[in-house]
């Protein structure tokens, strides 16, 4: 069997050491036969930069490693193209200076290997005279490869530096707009679409194909591809499991499947599913690749806590047009880091409008589990055995009980609380559905937004949470109630319905259940 390509991400290296690759020549066929200059996002370790490196080989003339690939014979091998690749995970930028310093001694190198001197000064120039140079030496235009385009931008979110480093990335970028007449193809991959930078505001013929429906597949597995690729491993590991191919399929799906950008083609994630196949474990391998902070950063600044966890339907404009750096969005940011997928499309009067969720198991647990152990310091052990005291006393309506329980998991720092009443929505949540209860929030009815609504078998506890640093438990306990009969937020359901009100001031949690009567 050829090796899995666990963290291979040079296309040359793989094929050449007994690596096992998933074949994605036909997609690069078509970029190349059908435009010039693309865009590409994709979440963390999906691909993107094996996709740079197979674009790179190509161009550069590496026939053999392309033998037996679909575009083995449909490319013209006796051309050899300058190709300028730029790995932005490579280039220092913690700040400004160094940024800028970085590129050029990174432009230099390039330069070096073409036998090239350069002379400008600053980074943009110096792009700027390599591509001229390049294109005058070779008599061929230049290939632009750009891999993690974002990397400056999402290091430096809610950073004093961030209007700087844009500033120098600007600059930068724009340099491809001027120069098409010594440009053969431009392809730029990143996880987050920035509006406002030269590269999508400047480059109006940049072709942003991450939710075009015949590029869904090119980065990830497929159905197809995993099981014709990986079924000897596959077996390895149903027989591990005692389990047949198909019933381990089913598992491998429901952990690592899911994403898609086009609501209909769905692909594995590559990272989760390779290490998976290689340690035969069900884990949340790509979630433990990271941290995301970033989280953490939402909550402070968003206070949304609906998109963490529930469906989102939104307009195709949100997703595709990005989002200002200083002042990101949750959605699309959730969207285009991988936290969120679209499950759906579907035209409403002239919009597109798509439909978000998390695309699996693995990432939709993980997260929880890793806000929770942000936000609390109860032992991940007594989880299980929370949960049903928890359920017994939502069920019996233990409103003393409940408050305690929620006091034991809200062993928070003031400064994350922020004395904010969202966060204690936010931090409510995160506990429940941890513990395992299936929790709506913000609930929309015809009068306003219930805070939550707790699902259980047994019955429905509307919920209305309140927080103040100088009223009453008490106060704040009717005022929760009265919002909840006001508003009418029961009416939409059936069966047995109790009304949750909680109530949390800077030092105590208060809960109190009442039976809803029609």
């Amino acid at each position: 069997m050829k090796n899995l390509p666990i963290g291979i991400q040079s296309f040359s290296g793989l094929r050449e050491d007994n690596y096992l690759y998933v074949d994605k020549t036909e997609y690069v066929h078509r970029l190349i036969s059908t435009g010039k200059v693309y865009f590409l996002s994709r979440p963390r370790r999906f691909g993107k930069s094996l996709l740079i490196g197979t674009l790179d080989a190509l161009f550069s003339g590496k026939k053999d490693l392309f033998e037996g690939l679909f575009i083995y014979d449909k490319w013209d091998w006796t051309k050899k193209y300058p190709v300028v690749r730029i790995d932005w995970t490579c280039i220092s930028h913690s700040s400004p200076e160094t940024l800028r310093s970085s590129l050029l001694y990174t432009l230099k190198e390039i330069a070096r290997n073409y036998q090239i001197t350069l002379e400008a000064s600053n980074p943009e120039d110096r792009f700027r005279e390599l591509l001229v140079l390049l294109h005058r030496k070779t008599g061929e235009r230049v290939v632009v490869l750009i891999d993690e385009y974002d990397k400056p931008i999402t290091s430096h979110l809610y950073d004093a530096q961030l209007d700087e480093i844009k500033r120098a990335v600007h600059d930068f970028y724009q340099v491809i707009k001027g120069a098409d007449d010594h440009l053969k193809f431009v392809f730029l991959t990143g996880v987050s679409k920035f509006s406002g930078l030269s590269v999508f505001s400047a480059l109006n013929n940049l072709d942003d194909i991450s939710l075009f429906p015949e590029y869904a597949g090119i980065c990830g597995y497929t159905q197809a591809e995993l099981e014709s690729n990986f079924d000897d491993y596959i077996g390895l590991a149903a027989a591990k499991f005692r389990k047949t191919k198909q019933e381990l399929l089913q598992s491998i799906r429901y952990w690592y499947d899911g994403y898609s950008w086009d609501g209909e083609t769905f692909v594995y994630n590559p990272f989760s599913t390779l290490r998976f196949l290689k340690e035969k474990d069900f884990m949340a391998y790509w979630f433990g690749t990271g941290t995301p902070s970033f989280f953490i950063d939402i909550i402070k600044h968003s206070h949304r806590p609906e998109t963490l966890f529930d469906t989102q339907i939104v307009d195709k404009k949100l997703l595709y047009d990005g989002y200002d750096p200083n002042a990101p969005e949750t959605i699309p940011l959730m969207f285009q880091t991988g936290y969120l997928t679209v499950k759906g499309i579907k035209t409403v009067g002239e919009k597109t409008q798509y439909t978000l969720e998390a695309p699996n198991v693995e990432v939709s647990d993980a997260t929880i589990g890793y806000l929770l152990k942000t936000f609390s310091t109860y032992p991940i052990g007594e989880f299980t055995k929370l949960q049903e005291i928890i359920r017994q006393q939502i069920l019996s309506c233990d409103g003393a009980g409940l408050a305690a329980s929620l006091k034991a998991l809200f062993n928070v720092p003031y400064q994350i609380k922020g004395g904010k009443e969202e966060n204690y929505h936010v931090l409510f949540q995160i506990c429940l559905r941890a513990l395992g209860f299936k929790v709506q929030s913000e609930v929309s009815t015809e009068f306003g937004r219930a805070d939550a609504v707790l699902e259980l078998p047994e019955m429905t506890a509307i919920t209305e949470i309140k927080y103040s640093s100088s009223k009453s438990t008490e106060t704040l306990l009717a005022e929760a109630k009265k919002q909840i009969v006001e508003k009418r937020y029961a009416e939409a359901y059936t069966g047995r319905i109790v009304l949750l009100c909680a109530a949390f001031t800077d030092e105590e949690v208060e809960c109190r259940f009442e039976e809803y009567s029609r």
